[in-house]
């Protein structure tokens, strides 16, 4: 039965078209100046709020005119639609590549947290974007991506879950999308305090929340 459902659980991954980011394309050195861009721009919107950070807040920054900025993008919008878009699909190829290496339920369950962390060091600011932002960005057209990649990210971690109920690897009474929602919270809520630089090192984060969220969902017998 597990292994059944982790079939199903790589053909739901992989089913799904990946959203591109609509930054104007350009040689290997325009692509670089736009991923600093990108970041200069994912920096102020978490600190700020995408509404209240202005083209001229980005430019300044990037020590640009505001001119400069639409040689690379168009709009406000399409950064921060490549700035999400480029999080979840690197988010997704991360679980897929997990999921795709056959572990034990309760493996991948760690491996997901483990590789869920790691992104709060990479990519810190996409992620409270992430939350601040898609929950009224999911409501235009163009951003309507964000409403599947929540499902996908729910399918991905309950599917896990429900291959560890069913193998007795996992306690027998829990509720999948519950226990999602539990490790979802607990994990995607770290950047929000988490300092880079500070005294709490990611290293140490990992090692706790991986013994804590893999204890709370393990059987022991």
């Amino acid at each position: 039965m597990a292994r059944d459902t982790t079939a199903r659980t790589k053909a739901t991954a992989n089913s799904t078209p990946r959203r591109a980011g609509r930054s104007r394309a350009g040689n290997g050195g325009e692509q670089l100046r736009q991923a600093e861009l990108l970041q200069i721009a994912a920096d102020l919107f978490a600190e700020r709020g995408y509404v209240a950070t202005t083209v001229r807040d980005i430019a300044d920054a990037a020590g640009i005119l505001s001119g400069s900025l639409y040689h690379h993008f168009d709009s406000k919008e399409s950064m921060i639609d490549a700035i999400l878009s480029t999080f979840i699909n690197q988010t997704l190829d991360t679980y897929d590549a997990v999921v795709a290496e056959g572990l034990r339920p309760r493996e991948t369950f760690e491996r997901l947290v483990q590789v869920s962390l790691a992104s709060m060091t990479t990519a810190r600011s996409a992620i409270l974007i992430y939350q601040n932002e898609s929950r009224f960005l999911v409501q235009e057209p163009r951003f309507a991506y964000l409403g599947e990649a929540h499902r996908r990210f729910e399918r991905i971690w309950t599917v896990v879950i429900e291959q560890g109920i069913e193998a007795g690897e996992f306690r027998e009474n829990l509720d999948p999308k519950l226990i999602y929602r539990l490790v979802r919270d607990t994990i995607w809520t770290a950047p929000r305090w988490w300092r880079p630089g500070g005294p709490l090192k990611p290293e140490r984060i990992t090692e706790q929340y991986v013994a804590a969220l893999v204890a709370a969902v393990t059987r022991h017998d």
